[in-house]
């Protein structure tokens, strides 16, 4: 199997957020204002953890998807991003609670540094948080777009968790479950962006522009993935965490799906244990990448670019178009 090559962009992250820097100033002066409270133990433990805040791709995606609509960003944008900023952050601290994570890309975690039982109760002041943000928009589509997301979050974590138990090998059901788990909250942030432009839920751009943030949400979950195959200091979980915990991705799944590669059977057998030692995930990991799984995953990704970038075709060429299809390629290209 070889890789397609994906297309190198010139513009970076930093250039996009550069962009939209007064924008970016404004949420997070919401984002900080949003989270402040009358107790002090939350307020410490928000100013810590909001010092560290990660690429902020997710609020981005909402910014320029209001851009998209509309030549300057109002209080109802920033609402928006901010309220989708906080229900992701609240996921990722229920999901350190879960995974017991006292690390997260290097940085200790809020259950790490507290309890579990703070943890939770800061994850839930985040949601309770998120919601209220978005109602301050007065526009009940972004209510629902985020209300929507939540259940959709939930159910692709249970997707995720039933696949690994009963050892479910399908590559549909891989993107069925990455869709619900990860490519949601980029299409919610592309929905909730242009509505909160005063943009026709009718207007077939916001579809296009849905389907756009789809493929990137698809393509930023195959890269995390393919993460997992290679060591870094900078992701806060050790390689092979994903076979550890049961769940076979992209890169292994295409490899088992084959029956033509050589020792299938036995690979597909050993897949389907209860519990990997650390040496049979080692050679579960070894056999998909010497067989092409990753070049397959890195393939399947180029092909979704092709289609995010056909779908933005419906809007004219502009700075904003071109923010996107950069965002795309950084996904795709980036390392960490």
């Amino acid at each position: 199997m070889t890789s397609r090559m994906i297309p190198k962009t010139a513009n970076t992250l930093e250039t996009i957020q550069q962009s939209i820097a007064s924008e970016l100033r404004s949420l997070n002066e919401r984002i900080l204002l949003s989270l402040s409270s009358p107790n002090r133990m939350m307020n410490n433990i928000v100013e810590e953890y909001l010092r560290r805040k990660g690429k902020q791709i997710r609020p981005i995606m909402v910014l320029l998807s209001a851009r998209l609509f509309s030549r300057t960003i109002g209080i109802r944008t920033i609402s928006a991003a901010a309220s989708v900023e906080m229900l992701h952050n609240a996921s990722l601290i229920h999901d350190d609670v879960v995974d017991e994570s006292k690390l997260r890309r290097g940085e200790p975690t809020i259950n790490g540094i507290w309890d579990n039982h703070i943890a939770v109760l800061v994850g839930d002041f985040f949601t309770s948080t998120s919601l209220q943000l978005a109602n301050e928009t007065s526009d009940m589509r972004i209510v629902g777009a985020l209300a929507g997301l939540g259940r959709l979050l939930s159910l692709g974590e249970l997707d995720q968790i039933y696949n690994a138990r009963f050892h479910r090998l399908s590559e549909r059901a891989y993107m069925e479950t990455i869709g619900r788990k990860t490519a949601s909250l980029f299409v919610a942030c592309a929905r909730m962006g242009a509505y909160s432009t005063g943009a026709d839920e009718n207007d077939p751009r916001v579809e296009s522009l849905c389907e756009y943030a789809e493929k990137l949400g698809l393509c930023f979950q195959i890269t995390d993935d393919i993460f997992d195959y290679f060591p870094s200091k900078d992701l806060g979980k050790p390689t092979g965490n994903d076979l550890r915990e049961g769940k076979v991705t992209l890169p292994l799944l295409s490899v088992l799906l084959d029956d033509s590669v050589p020792g299938h059977a036995e690979m597909l057998a050993l897949s389907r244990k209860e519990q990997l030692s650390a040496e049979e995930v080692d050679v579960l990991m070894a056999y998909a990448v010497e067989h092409g799984g990753i070049d397959y995953a890195r393939s399947v990704m180029a092909g979704l670019r092709d289609e995010a970038v056909e779908a933005l075709s419906v809007f004219p060429d502009s700075e904003i178009k071109s923010s996107l299809v950069a965002l795309l390629d950084y996904v795709i290209s980036r390392s960490k």
